[in-house]
């Protein structure tokens, strides 16, 4: 079957095509620690904003939060009633909730504004899921209408929060300029798990959103990540953390919340080992020289 239009094999093909020079003078055993939003954390390797995970394990997202917390992770969570969001911050992880676009403004804030008191992190909104495929605007079960949103109302959005404010779903230097102008402390560089055909990798344009942004927002890249080398190659070319999906998905099946914090660990280990030979001491000083396309 042809699948060049399929945006994430697109996308795990570009993967595959950076390969990385090795530096071996003056490497150091290196530190994957990075700090978020004035939280510390022991891996740059973090959960991606997932729903629906009562499919891989009864306690779904809860499990998932157990597993980030263990590893030292980011925790983060997409779609989901109140009673889950208050269940996986009282696991203790760190968590970032990522509400939907929803055809009513006030339902966006409502939800804002609970995770907030629930103790999360920081929040945001997914803005590349508001349209289906036939260019209307989606609705989720049919049950959840959603829509596009303005610049205008996404600025409300982040002052409707005291809370660190990142926009999900930004794969253009326009949208990453818009989300400088409207204050947002954060942004996901992602197509949304191929929600379009021939969406450009997020690694692709990822340096030049780098260059735009300027250090001004941390940058996030998911859609992809199924390694410690993937998410070196993220760093490398300017994300601050990368967000992992679907390759938690199986180990959340399989072996619940000490299989999640053991991929973690792994990937990370992996991200460690490119580090060193690599000559990188720290994320800090991830180094974009080190790519090369095939």
């Amino acid at each position: 079957m042809n699948q060049t239009h399929d945006s994430n094999v697109i996308t795990r093909n570009y993967f595959d095509s950076l390969l990385l020079e090795m530096r071996h003078f003056d490497a150091v055993i290196p530190d994957t620690s990075f700090t978020l939003f004035g939280e510390t954390f022991k891996t740059p390797i973090m959960m991606a904003a997932l729903s629906h995970l009562n499919k891989c394990h009864p306690a779904g997202l809860e499990e998932m939060a157990r597993g980030a917390l263990a590893a030292g992770s980011v925790m983060w969570s997409g779609m989901g009633e109140d009673e889950e969001i208050e269940r996986i911050c009282k696991t203790g992880a760190k968590t970032i909730k990522i509400v939907k676009p929803h055809l009513d403004n006030a339902e966006v804030i409502r939800e804002l504004t609970f995770a907030e008191k629930m103790g999360c992190i920081a929040v945001g909104v997914d803005v590349d899921h508001a349209f289906n495929g036939n260019g209307e605007y989606d609705n989720i079960f049919g049950t959840v209408p959603l829509a596009g949103k303005s610049t205008e109302e996404l600025a409300s959005f982040v002052k409707a929060t005291k809370l660190p404010f990142i926009i999900k779903g930004v794969l253009s230097v326009q949208d990453a300029k818009k989300c400088l102008q409207i204050g947002v402390s954060g942004i996901v560089v992602s197509h949304h798990h191929g929600i379009m055909n021939y969406a450009v990798p997020p690694l692709m344009i990822l340096p030049e959103i780098v260059k735009a942004v300027a250090g001004k927002m941390a940058i996030f890249v998911d859609c992809g990540i199924e390694s410690g080398m993937d998410a070196y190659k993220a760093m490398a070319l300017g994300a601050t953390a990368v967000s992992v999906g679907r390759a938690m998905m199986g180990p959340l099946t399989d072996g619940a919340a000490p299989a999640v914090t053991k991929k973690i660990n792994e990937m990370t280990a992996q991200l460690a080992g490119a580090m060193a030979r690599t000559a990188v001491p720290n994320l800090a000083n991830m180094d974009s020289s080190v790519v090369w396309r095939l």
